[in-house]
């Protein structure tokens, strides 16, 4: 299969036209109708198919991706950002494993949540239907672009993605797989559709075909999640980035406590479940620090930490000055996506979850701790989409909570929040059957 060649960035001639853009965005939302109504075994029978393609095509998609890698190297993309990007065949595999886990999921599409008889005879009925027409714009993860059509696809959605400049070979080469095979099936290959035009004006004009695309949904850093809601006039589920707490409390188990917070923060540095803050009780702080700086130490880890957590590991004197700094107000709010963590000081309970509640993103909190009660509260007043008692903010993630995959994490509180699967991607409508029933 030839992977089209596009360079990352493009010149103003080579962008996309507004007709073609609405021609893209009108297939798709033609293509609802046929995408709709297929059956649960037609469905999973194509996604099945699309996941032996991708493995077999493997090749061919890493070689795209390399020229990816090559083109971030070139704009000195930060390590995280590199890794996020970066596809091999173990990657792949699992990217297919997971449309095969949607495989296995229910259907939600039919699905009848209530019915209810009125006093009149009327039965009133809701089930879950199709959205119809989502838009996808994200950045560097090419894994983004198997998941969303996966989700998508399995709850009879259209998909339009629009990745980012930095994947834009990577993403040619995955659509051109799955729209082989979805033709295999004789399904329309406009069940998927990517802009390959990268820029910003094509991004922006995207983010106003309301006429045809019915929700969008931004996954990618700060900046870009921001513009789409600034912009849209179409409706938008937003995605948020990670600034994700741990809060050592003062009954943690040491040892689980330095385990969760290594995966946490350095399992993969460049995720929105990372976690990139630390709140550590002030009873353990000289007892503790200098045991986490010490295991933090062996991954390069340079921390920026309040004026008790400084003091406690300059102290020790085990761990390298490079890698202890002091921190500023930036440091509480900050996603480093790097080998950087900052680390703050409380002296109870309380006090961690207003810090944690004033600088997080709405994402993932954890609290390590033997102590039940200050376990509930944590759970119950740190208002993030995802709440951990003993265990690592990476679990956050579609596949770790069975959905197969997600098409975003939700840090939002309307329609959907947290880890986005199948349910999240659908609407509902009423359905009322009568026998004859007029209005008086």
């Amino acid at each position: 299969m030839a992977v089209t060649e596009k360079p990352a960035g493009q010149s103003r001639k080579d962008r996309v036209s507004g007709m073609e853009l609405a021609e893209i965005c009108k297939r798709a939302k033609e293509a609802t109708a046929e995408i709709g109504k297929l059956g649960t075994n037609e469905k999973n029978e194509a996604l099945l198919a699309v996941a032996e393609a991708l493995v077999a095509n493997a090749g061919e998609i890493i070689a795209a991706n390399e020229k990816d890698l090559e083109n971030g190297k070139k704009n000195h993309m930060p390590e995280g950002l590199l890794d996020r990007l970066m596809l091999n065949e173990g990657r792949i595999a699992q990217i297919a494993e997971g449309l095969r886990q949607v495989v296995s999921l229910e259907d939600p599409i039919g699905e009848v949540l209530s019915m209810k008889q009125r006093p009149n005879g009327l039965r009133i009925g809701k089930k879950r239907v199709p959205i119809g027409v989502v838009g996808m714009i994200y950045e560097a993860r090419p894994n983004v672009t198997v998941d969303a059509f996966g989700l998508c696809f399995k709850t009879g959605n259209v998909v339009i993605l629009k990745g980012g400049s930095d994947a834009v070979h990577s993403n040619i080469a995955i659509v051109a797989v799955i729209q082989k095979a979805l033709e295999s099936k004789n399904i329309r290959k406009e069940a998927v559709s990517l802009i390959e035009d990268t820029s910003r004006e094509t991004a922006a004009a995207f983010m106003k075909m309301n006429d045809y695309v019915d929700v969008l949904i931004p996954r990618g850093g700060a900046g870009l999640i921001k513009a789409v809601v600034n912009q849209a006039t179409i409706p938008v589920i937003e995605t948020g980035t990670g600034n994700c707490h741990i809060f050592v409390d003062e009954s943690a188990d040491f040892d689980m406590a330095v385990n969760i917070i290594m995966n946490a923060k350095t399992q993969r540095i460049g995720v929105c479940n990372a976690c990139e803050s630390l709140v550590i009780h002030e009873k353990i702080v000289d007892a503790f620090m200098p045991k986490l700086a010490e295991a933090l130490q062996t991954k390069s880890v340079e921390m920026h930490m309040d004026e008790k957590t400084y003091g406690a590991v300059e102290k020790d004197g085990a761990v390298k000055k490079e890698l202890i700094k002091p921190a500023g107000e930036e440091d509480w709010g900050k996603e480093y996506l790097d080998y950087m963590i900052s680390v703050k000081t409380v002296s109870s309970v309380e006090e961690a979850i207003a810090h944690i509640n004033r600088y997080n993103t709405g994402h993932s909190e954890a609290i390590v701790t033997e102590n039940y009660s200050n376990a509930e509260k944590f759970l119950n007043e740190v208002d993030a989409s995802c709440v951990y008692v003993n265990a690592s903010t990476r679990f956050s993630d579609g596949f770790e909570f069975g959905f197969g995959a997600e098409i975003g994490i939700s840090t939002q509180k309307l329609h959907a929040r947290g880890p986005m699967g199948l349910e999240t991607l659908t609407s509902t409508k009423y359905i009322i059957y009568g026998n004859g029933q007029v209005r008086p």
